[in-house]
């Protein structure tokens, strides 16, 4: 279920990849709320590597950084062949389980139903976000986010809040926004990378020695995750003294 990058990495705008990594986050998240009994064990199963493999693509982008157009075609490769995993996903196993399970009814709100209001909101901020139209990619998440602060969404629209300060470098405000995403859902999906993206931001700023520790605690808190390989590789670049 998002990392756009700023200066450390190819920008969205120029790098279709990273905005189609976003549409698979948004895709999945639509399967996982259809997926909602045991009886599914095995299709979530298979998500869960689906989305392994998006947070393993996200990272090798992240690094991508003056990557070479071989570098830049294997993950259109890479994403290409997720994308066709996904679909068969959406419309044969998935669509089948609606189908023919009764207990997921509930699942999938009727259409124009209030229910639907939140993603739609949400959509439409996302949407925004992948077109590059960071203003009202920021609007439609903080609407989002003063309107379903509950919501089962929020921690992503938190995050991608933070991305798209994070993008326009609004540092000050990208580092506000991902800070939140760990206080307020520190058991969200979206932790590890949010930390990352405040020790990112943290570096942007210049606080070198803030972004250290952050970043270090992002290895301490989730060894062996692509943020945590990500965050050993920017400690690298921070300067070395007690700034």
């Amino acid at each position: 279920m998002l990392a756009l990058a700023g200066c450390a990495t190819v920008p969205p705008e120029e790098d279709p990849v990273q905005i189609r990594l976003n549409d698979l986050d948004t895709r999945l998240a639509k399967i996982e709320r259809v997926v909602t009994n045991q009886s599914l064990l095995e299709l979530s199963q298979r998500i869960d590597a689906l989305q392994a493999e998006v947070r393993t693509l996200r990272g090798q982008t992240e690094e991508l950084d003056n990557g070479t157009e071989a570098a830049r075609k294997q993950q259109r490769d890479l994403y290409a062949d997720l994308d066709k995993r996904l679909a068969a996903l959406e419309s044969g196993g998935v669509a089948a389980t609606v189908a023919g399970g009764a207990g997921l009814a509930a699942a999938v709100p009727a259409s124009g139903s209030a229910t639907d209001a939140p993603q739609v909101a949400y959509g439409r901020a996302f949407d925004a976000l992948k077109a590059s139209n960071y203003p009202a990619a920021i609007a439609g998440f903080r609407s989002f986010l003063g309107n379903y602060s509950r919501h089962e969404l929020a921690d992503n629209a938190q995050y991608w809040l933070g991305e798209a300060y994070y993008v326009t470098r609004d540092y000050d405000n990208a580092l506000a926004a991902f800070s939140r995403v760990g206080s307020e859902w520190p058991t969200s999906s979206k932790a590890a990378d949010a930390l990352l993206k405040v020790g990112y931001s943290q570096f942007e700023l210049k606080r070198y020695r803030e972004a250290r520790e952050t970043l270090t605690a992002v290895g301490q808190r989730f060894p062996g995750s692509d943020a945590a390989r990500l965050a050993a590789e920017r400690i690298k670049r921070i300067p070395e003294g007690p700034r």
